[in-house]
């Protein structure tokens, strides 16, 4: 089974690696045609956008799997009890992203002077972004759909699509000079838009003909499964907005500059976000479906061991290479680059915590996911209290750090006591351990070989190199056999 998950993992992956690689262009892009305020803005809008959506979304989207399983195995007519959960699902995050957008327009001028100083001249920028934010909650659900129907080629297709088009907009007004009149960075926006609308246009063409239509009893029971995972992705969505916020209200001076290098070394970090990302696409409807206990626990402490492998791995490609990749973003984004380890730290928990979150989501006791983020939220604005206003986006790197881990620790605590599955715990602690030592030791090296930087890479791979052995030999990985077993589904597409 845990095979499956890996061919579906792939299959996402390779569309997210080719997406984010295409974003990725204009990482450099901005970070070379703006200055560091500017992009400051680009960065806040862009942690803001995705608290919007979860608040839209409402946890519909986890709710759409757990009740398309649970209509598969009450048996009788399932087509149309899906029909029906999907028609209400989309048609409720539709009617509150409608209302959303409406309110935003009306008062664009409130909202603008709430947002700081940046951005009352630019009233326009808040009306886009909640036009962005409509047409993108419009598309969650028909998206969703298309991965609890296993569509996942379809699926990925219409993501790169939307990727593709929003790089060709926003490479086009560079070209065209749009970026330096006075509009700026509201042409990065407007690229953002017209993606938007046209994925949205080619989600209602693709999606089965049914209309977005609200069944109150269908509502009402999903509701209840979903409000507590709206709350939660509310707090845990602001967790990761509160970061950046921080750094927008509390640094004394330079705040805006001071957001935008912050940003711009997060982005160099989504090769991580990424990776976790395309695992959640994969293994979100992959654990919410109907697995006895046994099967579950088992899959998912594999799954979780597993995924620290890869993810240290990432670590330490990122990591020990961080010189090469802050040639990334422009030259005045640099000095902030000893900060890339810190936010990798924090994705590689991020993930840790996702797999920790699986067995409640199946149990249908969402409700825990509240004490968690809450947890993260109240460590972030704490150690952001008392780091940021001293050491800028330093502190608020290391404040995001501690928040994942206290969340990774409470998602830990309640699974050992209500949940308890058979991590391998001596094997996870040996991969975190040595990916965090050889990372030190390259470190050190390259401090120590900083005159030959070719031997200062060539000590950095070999240390990948054995990172990567120690796992094969360890858990007997068959690596042929596990690429054959990806690659074939794929090929057959």
């Amino acid at each position: 089974m845990l095979e499956k998950l890996a061919k579906q993992t792939a299959i996402y992956g390779i569309s997210t690696i080719l997406g984010r690689f295409l974003s990725y262009l204009l990482t450099p892009l901005y970070t070379r045609v703006f200055a560091t305020g500017e992009y400051g803005i680009v960065t806040d809008v862009y942690a803001l956008i995705p608290f919007a959506l979860v608040v839209l979304n409402m946890g519909m989207e986890s709710s759409y799997f757990r009740f398309a399983a649970k209509a598969e195995a009450a048996g009788g007519d399932v087509h149309a009890a899906k029909q029906r959960l999907f028609a209400t699902t989309w048609g409720i995050t539709s009617l509150a992203a409608a209302l959303f957008f409406a309110a935003v327009w009306i008062f664009d001028s409130s909202v603008s002077n709430l947002m700081g100083e940046a951005y009352v001249a630019h009233p326009q920028y808040v009306v886009i972004v909640a036009a962005i934010v409509f047409f993108d909650v419009s598309c969650c659900i028909p998206f969703s759909r298309l991965r609890q129907q296993g569509k996942a080629l379809r699926f990925v297709l219409l993501k790169l699509l939307n990727i593709i088009m929003q790089v060709g907009f926003a490479i086009g007004f560079c070209v065209a000079g749009l970026f330096s009149s006075d509009f700026g960075v509201g042409w990065v926006l407007v690229a953002n838009l017209l993606s938007s609308v046209i994925t949205w246009l080619l989600v209602l063409v693709v999606a089965d003909p049914v209309l977005p239509r609200i069944n109150r009893k269908v509502l009402a029971a999903v509701l209840v499964y979903s409000m507590p995972l709206l709350v939660s992705g509310i707090a845990g969505t602001a967790n990761e907005l509160l970061d950046r916020q921080l750094i927008k209200y509390l640094v004394p001076e330079g705040a805006m500059e001071q957001l935008g290098i912050y940003g711009a070394i997060a982005k160099i970090a989504v090769v991580m976000t990424l990776f976790t990302q395309m695992y959640r696409l994969a293994a979100e409807p992959f654990f919410l479906s109907n697995f006895k206990k046994d099967d579950f626990v088992e899959m998912n402490a594999a799954a979780m061991k597993y995924y620290i492998i890869v993810a240290m791995s990432v670590f330490l490609g990122i990591g020990l290479f961080k010189d090469v990749f802050a040639l990334i973003v422009g030259k005045d984004f640099r000095n902030g680059i000893d900060i890339l380890p810190v936010i990798l730290g924090g994705n590689v928990l991020s993930g840790v915590w996702l797999n920790l979150s699986f067995w409640y989501k199946r149990e249908e006791r969402t409700s825990l996911a509240i004490w968690i983020t809450f947890a993260g939220l109240v460590a972030t604005f704490g150690a952001g209290l008392l780091l940021v206003p001293r050491y800028g986006y330093e502190g608020a790197a290391w404040g995001r750090l501690v928040s994942e881990a206290v969340m990774v620790a409470v998602s830990f605590a309640l699974n050992r006591a209500l949940y308890p599955t058979p991590y391998d715990l001596r094997g996870i602690a040996l991969y975190v351990a040595s990916g965090a030592a050889f990372y030190l030791a390259g470190s050190w090296f390259s401090t120590v070989l900083h005159d030959s930087v070719g031997l200062s890479y060539a000590v950095n791979a070999l240390l990948m190199v054995l990172f990567f052995t120690l796992a094969v030999r360890r858990e007997k990985i068959d690596v042929a056999g596990l690429l054959r077993s990806i690659l074939k589904p794929i090929t057959k597409r």
